[in-house]
């Protein structure tokens, strides 16, 4: 009961930084039908940002967290400018190409602006206490860090679903993934609201950066990649275009990764391959995901 509740509070922290992850692909898939492959860079972006906001300009870790997020945000949007927004009415294949050199120019960018050499998250916090601070429950030793991060998770996620089903600019966002000429018709600034929707996606993303980071705390540019991949096959897996979905598909993902290597540690090498066999699945058994629709296309 022990070994399982460890593992069981490890599969939903994991879940819950992939979901945080997958969103972000999710919104931008069901806006514009794009897959954002530098989703993953801009979440290390992020994680850059806190730390060197921690470690230069000595902020508190919060502070450099907000400074983070607001970084990534600024920097989603601008890629959305920059490099989709000119390719709006190109084929679909173009702006795919353009995202994947995104994540390339991200990721060489990093490594000139602050190099290859690994850094360590845990120079943002100069008290490690609540780092290294273990709680109790039901006989398991589960670190504090683990519920902090469940709960952050949980809090960002309720905002989100405010923002997306209560707001108007989320029932904007919605009606664009709809129908695109028609909203825009109807007077919704179209341009404005992706771009929102990319600022928005990108502040998920690092916000879930710094998590990961604090539980893994090397820091490298291309660490934004595997979970970036794995948050990608979340989406899918719960059915990409669906927010709801996303954090099902990452919660999932994040359960079936850590119990796997948890009661089969011979296979614990091959961890990363079960999110692809996932996804292999998933995509022979029902493609549009587990709370993906079927969409009709007219041609």
């Amino acid at each position: 009961m022990v070994f399982f509740l460890q593992n069981l509070f490890n599969g939903i922290m994991l879940g819950g930084l992939y979901a945080l992850i997958a969103i972000g692909y999710t919104m931008v898939y069901g806006i514009l039908r794009l897959i954002n492959f530098a989703h993953g860079d801009v979440m290390m972006m992020g994680v850059y940002f806190a730390f060197y906001a921690a470690t230069l300009l000595s902020l508190s870790p919060l502070l450099s967290a907000v400074v983070a997020i607001l970084g990534a945000a600024l920097l989603g949007f601008l890629i959305d400018r920059v490099a989709y927004k000119p390719l709006r009415n190109a084929p679909r294949i173009s702006a795919l190409i353009t995202a994947i050199g995104v994540s390339f120019f991200l990721e060489s960018l990093a490594v000139v602006i602050f190099g290859a050499i690994p850094k360590s998250f845990l120079n943002v916090f100069k008290d490690r206490t609540i780092l290294n601070k273990v709680l109790i429950v039901a006989g398991a030793r589960i670190p504090l860090l683990t519920f902090l991060v469940i709960f952050i998770t949980a809090v960002i996620l309720v905002v989100l679903f405010f923002i997306v089903y209560r707001t108007k600019i989320g029932m904007a966002m919605r009606a664009i993934s709809m129908d695109i000429p028609t909203t825009s018709l109807m007077g919704v600034n179209v341009d404005a609201v992706i771009g929102f929707t990319f600022a928005l996606g990108s502040a998920l993303a690092a916000a879930s950066g710094i998590m990961w980071a604090m539980r893994f705390p090397n820091v490298h540019p291309y660490m934004g990649f595997m979970p970036g991949l794995k948050a990608f096959i979340a989406a899918v897996f719960g059915g990409i275009g669906s927010i709801p979905g996303a954090v099902l598909g990452g919660v999932l993902l994040g359960l079936i990764e850590i119990f796997l290597a948890a009661y089969f540690p011979s296979v614990m090498g091959y961890r990363d391959a079960f999110a692809f066999i996932i996804l292999i699945i998933i995509l022979l058994v029902k493609p549009s995901g587990l709370l993906g629709k079927k969409i009709v296309e007219k041609v």
